[in-house]
This record gives structure tokens, C-alpha cells and sequence, in this order.
């Protein structure tokens, strides 16, 4: 894919206006921008997302699960420009509402996946634990953790391909991004510049899917692994 795009920009004829959006390193500060965004809004959905799931498998929070995943599917179901649409009126144009539209859009995935991992452990080797006289966050840490890292891992995976692309919507609110390369191409009808902005966000989803899946393969633990 990106060969392809080499060769069709090297016998590509253009003129000053893309010339001038692709210059002075707009490509690659809209790719970092892009890479950021996608970094930021990821960690803040582990932090939160991780310890909520843990949290709702404990005791009486666990009444809570249906609501937290009502709240969780809700900022998923509602169209992402439409959710950045109404941040941007509520915090004002920047990166702050590009950044919480895209934690919210994409929590769903780990939330529903650490809570089912958590709850997929099997019985027995947590009692196991407890009888050897591990205390419930021993058993949380040693025992349930680790099995469910798995399924969490895949939530992750799921969760930053959302991010990378729900990043390009981050130009409407401020953000910046490779948004900006995609929406400059088809405001001043550029192909150029749009096909570019297109690819390298294509480009970059696919390599964070194979970078999270080489990381699910090491991060599970070896008394998993197949």
C-alpha cells in the first residue's frame, strides 16, 4: 500500500495548493498529532476502563455491571462526530474534547472484556488460592488477573484500532491529526492530499493491530500461552 502511494505520487502532477499542505512538515506533525491522540485517549481508557471492570466484579458493585455498561454502550452507540459535536459546545474547541470523545467512544470494549474475563475464572482455582491462605487482593493479583489478561488484551486491541480512527474526526473539535490532511483534501478537492491522509491512517490502524497483537502474545501468561 504505501509503495503504491509512492509510485502514484511520484508521477503525480501537483500543483501549488497541495504543494503547499504537504510542506513545511504539516505531514508529519499531522501523523504525531494523530499518534498522540491515539496514546493519550488509550491510556486514559486502561485507567479508567480496567479498575472500573475489577471494581464491578467485587461483592455489591457488581448490582452496578447493567448500569456502567448501559452508560459504556451509550457513548459507543451515539455517533462519534455527533459526541465530539456536543464536547466541543460544552468544553469549547481544543484537544481536551477531541481527547473525552475518544476515551468514551472506545471504553466499551475493555470495560465488557475485563468484566468477562474476570467472571470467566474458573471457581476452583480461586478457591484454590484462597486455601492457601492468599488474602482477596492476592487472589485478585495472582489468580484472577492473569487469567482474564487474555481477553483484556483483546479489548485493548479493539480499543486503540477505535481510537486511531475515531482520531481523524479529532480535526472538527481542535484536535488536529490526520483529520486535517483528509478534510483539507476534499474541502480544496486535492486528491493527493486526501489519498495520503487516507492511507497513512490506514497504514497506521493496521500497524497498531499487529503491534497489539504481538503484545497479547508476549503479555499472556505462560501457563496460557498454547
Amino acid at each position: 500500500m504505501c509503495l503504491a502511494t509512492w509510485l502514484w505520487f511520484a508521477q503525480a502532477d501537483l500543483d501549488a495548493l497541495t504543494r503547499n499542505a504537504l510542506s513545511g512538515g504539516q505531514v508529519s506533525k499531522a501523523l504525531w498529532q494523530h499518534i498522540q491522540l491515539t496514546a493519550i485517549s488509550t491510556f486514559f481508557v486502561l485507567i479508567i476502563a480496567i479498575p472500573l471492570g475489577v471494581l464491578l466484579t467485587r461483592g455489591a458493585f457488581s448490582r452496578a455491571t447493567p448500569v456502567a455498561m448501559a452508560f459504556a454502550n451509550m457513548g459507543q452507540a451515539t455517533p462519534a462526530i455527533g459526541l465530539l459535536a456536543l464536547l466541543v459546545i460544552w468544553l469549547g474547541i481544543g484537544r481536551r474534547a477531541a481527547l473525552i470523545g475518544m476515551v468514551l467512544y472506545a471504553v466499551l470494549p475493555v470495560l465488557s472484556n475485563t468484566i468477562a474475563g474476570l467472571k470467566a475464572n474458573d471457581p476452583t482455582l480461586l478457591e484454590a488460592g484462597r486455601g492457601i491462605g492468599m488474602s482477596p487482593m492476592g487472589v485478585l493479583i495472582r489468580v484472577e488477573l492473569p487469567l482474564a489478561v487474555p481477553l483484556i488484551l483483546a479489548g485493548v486491541r479493539t480499543a486503540l484500532v477505535l481510537n486511531v480512527g475515531t482520531a481523524t474526526l479529532a480535526v472538527f473539535g481542535g484536535g488536529g491529526g490526520l483529520g486535517v490532511l483528509i478534510t483539507t483534501g476534499i474541502t480544496n478537492q486535492r486528491m493527493p492530499v486526501l489519498v495520503l491522509g487516507s492511507v497513512l491512517t490506514v497504514v497506521l490502524a493496521l500497524l497498531v493491530d499487529w503491534v497489539a497483537s504481538l503484545a497479547e502474545l508476549l503479555l499472556r501468561p505462560r501457563g496460557l500461552r498454547a
